[in-house]
């Protein structure tokens, strides 16, 4: 799925992954390829990526902001 970390200064990350964990304002979650259409609020903390079975996580703080899932793609609007 691709997936798009922006805030109002910069692009954090932008490119494919197999997972996405996000700190959501009611707990964390999990997007995966081919996940349901979702809007969500998130909270301040570590967004974490996995770009294949094989990489190394990636860590991203973020401060808050939105998430939206639409056909395997999933975007980050952050603080």
């Amino acid at each position: 799925m691709q997936v798009e970390i922006i805030t109002p200064d910069k692009e954090l990350f932008k490119g494919d992954a197999v997972l996405v964990q996000l700190p959501g304002i009611d707990g964390s979650f999990e997007i995966l390829n081919n996940h349901a259409p979702l809007i969500s609020a998130l909270k301040g903390g570590a967004v974490k990526i996995k770009k294949n079975k094989e990489s190394k996580e990636e860590f991203f703080e973020i401060n808050g902001g939105m998430i939206e899932v639409l056909n395997n793609k999933v975007l980050v609007l952050a603080e």
